[in-house]
Order: structure tokens, then C-alpha cells, then sequence
């Protein structure tokens, strides 16, 4: 289901994905903040389409200003611990990874999902891109559920 949001006319492209992280200080007695801040936060979302002939809006935040453009909701790709990893299932990160060289990183780390916080595994994609875990663990890439 999509939602009808504000975004910086710099990001606002079909296809472009961000984290939304609430409200910043600037926001404050903003007039549009009903049509800016109605996303949940610490949730990724995905621009599906830009308004046709929206006006650019002025925007404390965004140089530019900003425009009206649909989202969605959209999963995030993780490693976790692969035992009993199925799709449906709950789980959670197995915790923080300290080597930030690994091509497995943001998947170990990644944006919108929280450690200690358990999410449902929408899909399970297959075998993590590094070649070694240096933490030994037994991993699984796999496409988390963040709103739920």
C-alpha cells in the first residue's frame, strides 16, 4: 500500500530508497509537517512514482524544497544465523560486526533493522557474499519484514 509523502526534490526519483528517521529540528512550526512526517520511523521505504505537476514546496531541510511522491514499505536484505532460518519464521540480527572491509557488512549491519528486535523472514535469498565470516558464524542472507 502506498503512501503519499514530501521528499527532497534531489531524492525524489521512482526507485530511489531511504530510511525515514522522523523529525528534524527544522520541522518545527513547518506548515506541511502533516504531509512530511507520516511515515513510521526507522522504516525503509521505496519511491514508487513522483506527483505529476506537483508544485516544489519551500523546506527548511531541503535546499531545493521539496515534492509529493508515493512510497512503500519495502524489506531489507540481512544475514542471520542460519540454523531454523525459514520464510515466515521470526528472528533476529545475530549482533554487531566490527570488520567494515567484509562484503558481507551491511547485511551483518543493516540500515532500518535494529539488534535485539526480532522480524518475521519474508524470503530466504541464499549464501551471504563473503567467502569467510571471521566471527565463525553460520549465516543466511535473507529479506526481513521491518514494519512488523
Amino acid at each position: 500500500m502506498s503512501t503519499v509523502t514530501l521528499i527532497g526534490t534531489r531524492l525524489a526519483e521512482p526507485g530511489t530508497e531511504f530510511v525515514y528517521h522522523g523529525e528534524a529540528d527544522a520541522c518545527a512550526g513547518c506548515p506541511y509537517r502533516s504531509q512530511c512526517l507520516n511515515l513510521d520511523d526507522g522504516i525503509k521505504y521505496r519511491i514508487t512514482s513522483v506527483r505529476e505537476n506537483a508544485q516544489t514546496l519551500e523546506c527548511a531541510m531541503h535546499d531545493g524544497g521539496v515534492r509529493a511522491v508515493e512510497v512503500e514499505p519495502v524489506s531489507v536484505r540481512a544475514n542471520i544465523t542460519s540454523k531454523g532460518a525459514f520464510a515466515g519464521s521470526k528472528t533476529s540480527l545475530p549482533g554487531p560486526c566490527p570488520y567494515v572491509d567484509c562484503p558481507s557488512h551491511e547485511y551483518c549491519e543493516p540500515d532500518a533493522i535494529e539488534f535485539d528486535t526480532e522480524y518475521r523472514i519474508r524470503d530466504i535469498v541464499g549464501d551471504p557474499p563473503h567467502e569467510v565470516c571471521h566471527l565463525n558464524r553460520s549465516l543466511e542472507l535473507v529479506e526481513l519484514d521491518p514494519d512488523e
